[in-house]
């Protein structure tokens, strides 16, 4: 069952998190971390996809430490919008909103961060910063520029060929800070996953990419 729920920062700041639940048995949780368009119908879908598949899932409003409720879609206008947004919130304070969805998940067991887009480089951060169990991340164009940063969990990353935002060179000078990362490429662009974005979306990279994300949280999470 989904629903949302209020948490809170260490600094005292109250977000919202859409939070979904397996039917069954718990193997462990997955904090899912936002594209920079909210939680929209495909975070939430995400999220209740990862809770089908019997962990804890967790989606912290990431947006809410500026405007409550947002959810925008991917006009050129709205895109704009979003990155103003995603450029008011400092990431120290983002990692306090994903430590705090970690802290709430943590009587699952072990716990892994997967996150899309900016959610792919917090994804980054947080495997830096905070205790996790393993983290994935889709498309993080932002990596590259936290490079001094080194996760202290296994992570595994997605990126798509022919993404402009994150070159070839990019990840490369990622591979090389981190080399004992997995690493997958994709015949694809950047936002692969999101089956809501038609000019992206690629059934066939998504559907590998995550039979791929599935095999690693089951081998670090349960």
């Amino acid at each position: 069952m989904s629903h949302f729920e209020t948490l809170m920062a260490r600094d005292g700041h109250a977000f919202q998190a859409y939070m979904a639940n397996p039917a069954g048995h718990v193997r462990g949780a997955v904090v899912i971390l936002q594209e920079i368009f909210g939680l929209t119908t495909h975070i939430r879908a995400m999220t209740d996809s990862y809770a089908a598949e019997g962990y804890v899932a967790i989606a912290p409003a990431l947006f809410d430490r500026v405007r409550r409720d947002l959810v925008l879609g991917d006009s050129a206008e709205e895109v704009e919008r979003a990155r103003g947004y995603r450029k008011q919130i400092p990431a120290a304070k983002t990692l306090l909103d994903i430590a705090a969805s970690v802290a709430v998940a943590r009587h699952c067991g072990k716990v892994a961060v997967l996150g899309y887009c900016w959610g792919g480089t917090l994804a980054w951060l947080a495997a830096t910063e905070i205790s996790l169990d393993a983290a994935v991340s889709y498309y993080g164009a932002g990596i590259a520029d936290h490079l001094e940063r080194k996760p202290a969990c296994p992570m595994m990353l997605h990126f798509g060929e022919r993404d402009a935002s994150i070159p070839s060179a990019a990840v490369e000078r990622i591979r090389a800070a981190f080399p004992q990362g997995l690493y997958y490429l994709y015949a694809a662009g950047h936002g692969f996953n999101n089956d809501t974005r038609a000019q992206h979306y690629d059934a066939a990279a998504a559907a590998l990419a995550r039979t791929r994300t599935l095999g690693f949280l089951a081998q670090h999470i349960g």
